[in-house]
């Protein structure tokens, strides 16, 4: 049976360029949106509005029995999340994932946001520290597939990062990191293989080398790493009720380094901090 390449050429990572960025414009377009008294479906709406604008079209609708362009999770959910009437209230922390296609190829990136409080400081500070972190371990993740040669090496420096935090102010013990949900490889499908896990694995995965595209997106808790899917089949919801947070890119990795796709100025102030400087796909 015939198996595609994970690997794409030059021409194939150029096309990947423009689906990657109208998916960053989907999300650029959400994320003032996120606010007291907003629904998660209006949210959704205007993501759909921002890609069809584009020519593109929401690959999210293309998997079977999903009919949104985007996940909306909002605190103990983590992933998956189906927008609705649910009106979001201040305080609350909202994760997004949206994706785009665009003649044939595919983005994928995922945010997350904590709706201002004034009236509850501190459950403001816990939520954006979490974000943060999540963040940070995406972009630590990010920048290794910048000189690791296998995948697991990914994984391992997502979880450095996130164990390197200290203890979740919640829960007194190290922040959860989902293990039944992974990044993944995207290209004329958003998902292809391979598996991109957010934690250390025993077995190392594909090589590192050019032509690789990778979803890589961390999901964590503010306390255990168990989940459970509710009765609408989709959305993944902490079991002990904790707060999650899931932050995502699509990354190409070619001949003069590596390219966030999902990411305007190419992933440029992400990678700073960790001494990474993108480089732009050539032509």
């Amino acid at each position: 049976m015939f198996r595609r390449s994970i690997y794409k050429t030059p021409a194939q990572l150029r096309a990947m360029v423009e689906p990657g960025l109208i998916t960053a414009a989907a999300l650029d377009a959400v994320r003032p949106l996120i606010k007291a008294g907003v629904t998660t479906l209006e949210l959704d709406t205007v993501a759909n509005r921002t890609i069809l604008a584009r020519g593109a079209e929401s690959n999210f609708q293309l998997v079977r029995g999903y009919h949104h362009t985007t996940c909306i999770s909002v605190n103990e959910q983590v992933v998956h999340g189906i927008p609705g009437e649910r009106v979001l209230q201040a305080g609350d922390i909202v994760s997004v994932d949206c994706g785009a296609q665009f003649r044939g190829w595919n983005g994928d990136s995922a945010i997350t946001v904590v709706v201002p409080d004034p009236e509850r400081p501190e459950l403001v500070a816990r939520r954006e520290e979490l974000s943060r972190v999540t963040e940070g371990s995406l972009w630590a993740g990010i920048a290794a597939m910048a000189s690791v040669s296998s995948i697991d090496e990914i994984g391992a420096a997502i979880q450095d990062y996130i164990e390197a935090q200290g203890p979740s102010a919640v829960s007194g013990e190290p922040y959860g990191i989902l293990r039944e949900y992974v990044g993944h490889g995207i290209g004329r499908k958003m998902h292809e293989a391979p598996s991109v896990f957010n934690y250390r694995t025993p077995d190392r995965g594909e090589d590192v080398k050019p032509g690789l595209v990778l979803a890589i997106e961390p999901m964590v808790t503010a306390g255990g790493d168990a989940t459970f899917i509710e009765e609408d089949d989709w959305t993944v919801t902490t079991v002990d009720g904790t707060d999650g947070s899931h932050w995502e890119h699509s990354v190409a990795l070619h001949d003069g380094g590596i390219w966030v796709l999902t990411a305007p100025d190419g992933g440029r102030a992400g990678l700073a901090p960790f001494g990474v400087e993108p480089r732009e796909i050539g032509k």
